[in-house]
């Protein structure tokens, strides 16, 4: 097998993997550091206001050791009445300073236990909450699609499954990188980061219930180690994969791969088509751009459609699917059709969505 070069290989040596975990896609809260911050400078504002008024009225208190108050006695005094802590050596005497304990400082040590206390919970709610999301998400997941790789090619086929009417909940990603995964979540894609090569990872991401597979990785060595675990894991799924290097194809195929779509012969083949004739190649990219244009549909034959030949039908049909038979519309052996084949047509594209611009592969 053809490893990759250095550049590849460099561009992920500083990622660090501590384990596979799930990310879900993430609502609108505030980031977590800005709330505490918040709180604590409430709390400090609850600790400032009530020194300020115990120094105001500090003739009224009384200290046991020197009987005089100062600024920090007044901060040692209003710290451990607001923490509820009370040593009872600065005490206050004054009906003044008695009717303030009442009135404004007892409503302080409120607010401020409040504080402490709602931002352990909040902390707590958010926690559980997550885990509910994490396993009503794991119970409800079937028949799911898992892409490994969010670089430019595993964008590309969700995009193209997305047009077709995939939901997003329907699909799972799985990549080393926390910094894809958060851009996935953003996209409202569920992620799960680790390396798809490893039994644990392809679990979280439940591949073993998975209907299809789509492996978009950016080395061929690595596709080859996630086709074999992925169909240890599920022997039943559809698994599509992509390599760089045409002749890594067989061995996609021997690890388990349903497809294997090469992208630099496929490249190089639009290309030299758009060197011959620059329409046809862009009628290839247009074919291949899902949701633009005009699209290739794979769809069963319709009663009204059975018993017709393909030339017959109203969509412009390219081939039919019989069994695991792929005929061509002009095959003598397509015609009639059979309410049991499949065809493959070719029919205007309604716009889709894009996604964010992706990152290069």
């Amino acid at each position: 097998m053809k490893l990759p070069s250095r550049d590849v290989m460099a561009r992920h040596a500083d990622e660090k993997i501590s384990g596979p975990r799930v990310t879900l896609p993430r609502r609108e809260v505030e980031r977590p550091l800005r709330q505490v911050g918040k709180r604590l400078l409430m709390a400090l504002g609850v600790l400032v206001v009530t020194i300020f008024l115990v120094y105001f009225d500090r003739d009224g208190y009384h200290d046991n050791a020197d009987e005089t108050l100062d600024f920090l006695d007044c901060a040692y005094y209003a710290t451990v009445t607001l923490s509820t802590t009370g040593y009872g050596d600065i005490v206050p005497y004054s009906d003044t300073a008695r009717l303030v304990n009442i009135l404004l400082v007892t409503p302080l040590r409120v607010l401020f236990l409040i504080i402490l206390v709602g931002t352990t919970l909040e902390v707590l709610t958010e926690r559980t909450r997550e885990e509910f999301r994490l396993n009503r998400w794991r119970s409800t997941l079937r028949d799911h699609t898992v892409i490994v790789g969010f670089g430019t090619k595993g964008r590309s086929a969700i995009q193209t499954l997305c047009a077709t009417g995939l939901s997003k909940e329907q699909i799972v990603i799985v990549d080393p990188s926390s910094k894809v995964i958060e851009t996935a979540n953003a996209d409202g894609f569920v992620g799960v980061i680790g390396d798809a090569t490893r039994s644990a990872v392809l679990l979280r991401a439940e591949v073993q219930r998975a209907r299809q597979i789509v492996i978009a990785t950016q080395r061929d060595d690595t596709a080859v180690l996630v086709t074999l675990t992925a169909r240890q894991l599920n022997r039943g799924a559809k698994i599509v994969a992509a390599v760089r290097e045409e002749e890594n194809a067989p061995l996609l195929r021997q690890s388990g791969a349903d497809a294997v779509i090469t992208s630099a012969s496929a490249a190089g083949r639009l290309l030299g088509l758009s060197v011959l004739s620059p329409s046809a190649g862009t009628v290839m990219e247009d074919l291949i751009q899902q949701g633009s244009g005009l699209d290739l549909v794979d769809r069963p034959v319709t009663k009204s459609e059975a018993g017709k030949s393909p030339r017959e039908t109203e969509d412009l049909v390219v081939s039919v699917l019989r069994g695991h038979r792929l005929l061509s519309y002009d095959d003598p052996a397509a015609s009639p059709l059979q309410l049991t084949d499949r065809v493959i047509t070719i029919v205007r594209a309604t716009p889709v969505t894009r996604l964010s611009t992706p990152p290069e592969d």
